[in-house]
């Protein structure tokens, strides 16, 4: 059931207000904590001119960018990204393709995941979640009648989505593919697919997933590194063993804002895929469980416009809906989770908050296109056109 508030005229609102809210204090909740975990490096940094407010001012950048792009995306009426999901789906493999090339693909500490636009880096792994959850539910929805069938529903969906793992593992980006193929997987299911084929499609992603891990070194060594990182702590268990004392000094109430040690150069990529580290030592348990209530909200949310979507009978909306849900879910509890031990080591940012301008503005754009959901789902609850 809606829960409407009066807006300004006496009419009823047209838009979750609460979901806009708790995006935003995520959002600058996230350039409080990237400017804390980032002014030490900063500083010490030729790169960054030896500014302390170099990554702020970068992710500020980074936040105006993604919330133009947002207000924009919203005003894109929902039947248009289901007639240009698979354009957009095709323009973000050849995207995947060009950060092969030599002369166009960037490298960064070993991976090559990044097109150079000259004043920043675009990373279209980013991008490919967002156009794989529109994918998947336009395809679920046009194949809707043959989702019981291996041949005509199952697979063709099982061999575009092996050409885009194939691509993020040539960069390599394991954890994009993950996220990507728990999305498509997931959009299927709520789709009306078969239950036996997709507990073999389960197991036969699993089985994937394990000679994946077992065919690499570099992805063993992560592996071993996460079970046991204290018996290598300088070398793969450097970064885990760093985050779990971080986690350990910041106890109940934290150290206090701005009063980590672990960042001053002993936890790496602090900014990025271990901001939660950061959070967790100077806000405490209690600022790790506010993140976390946080992030539970929007996915609940997502979740149920999904289901009022689908009540009125709108099922591409309602599919894309909740692929964004287990977008942004899976990929927060990933990150929380290599955070805190629990997962191997995966380069993966916390959403909303991490340092990373193409994370923030993908993230952005697919809340925009969940409140344009719900716009529209209100709109028709009120008796007029979407």
């Amino acid at each position: 059931m809606l829960n409407y508030v009066k807006a300004e005229r006496g009419s009823l609102a047209e838009f979750d207000q609460a979901l806009v809210w708790t995006a935003l204090i995520l959002l600058v909740l996230g350039a409080v904590m990237v400017y804390s975990a980032s002014i030490a490096t900063a500083e010490a940094s030729r790169f960054a001119g030896n500014q302390p407010a170099y990554f702020l001012l970068r992710h500020a950048l980074f936040l105006g960018v993604s919330l133009i792009g947002a207000l924009l995306v919203f005003q894109v009426p929902v039947r248009v990204w289901q007639s240009t999901a698979p354009w957009l789906f095709v323009f973000c493999i050849l995207s995947l393709v060009l950060v092969l090339i030599p002369a166009l693909g960037r490298e960064v500490n070993g991976a090559k995941r990044w097109l150079s636009l000259g004043v920043a880096n675009l990373q279209p792994s980013e991008f490919m979640k967002l156009a794989a959850v529109l994918y998947a539910a336009d395809y679920t929805v046009r194949k809707s009648a043959l989702m019981h069938s291996f041949k005509k529903g199952l697979l063709p969906m099982l061999a575009v989505m092996l050409v885009v793992g194939w691509l993020l593992l040539r960069e390599p980006d394991f954890g994009a593919f993950v996220v990507i193929a728990a999305v498509a997987m997931a959009i299927l299911f709520l789709g009306g697919m078969n239950g036996k084929w997709f507990a073999g499609l389960f197991m036969m992603a699993l089985a994937g997933f394990l000679v994946l891990i077992l065919s690499s070194p570099y992805r063993m060594q992560r592996i071993f590194g996460f079970m046991d990182p204290w018996a290598d702590p300088f070398g793969k268990g450097y970064q885990l063993s760093h985050a779990l004392i971080a986690f350990g000094r910041g106890q109940w109430l934290g150290v206090g804002l701005g009063a980590s040690v672990e960042k001053l150069f002993y936890l790496p990529e602090a900014h990025t895929d271990f901001l939660l580290a950061v959070i967790a030592e100077e806000l405490g348990l209690a600022g790790v469980i506010v993140v976390l209530a946080l992030f539970a909200w929007i996915v609940l949310r997502a979740f149920a416009i999904g289901r009022q979507a689908a009540a009125a009978e709108r099922y591409f909306a309602a599919l894309v809906a909740q692929g964004i849900a287990v977008w942004l879910g899976v990929q927060t509890l990933i990150n929380m989770g290599v955070n805190m031990g629990v997962l191997p080591t995966k380069g993966l940012t916390l959403p909303l908050m991490s340092f990373g301008g193409s994370g923030i503005l993908a993230n952005c754009l697919a809340l925009a296109i969940l409140l344009r959901i719900d716009y529209e789902n209100r709109a028709l609850m009120r008796g007029q056109p979407a």
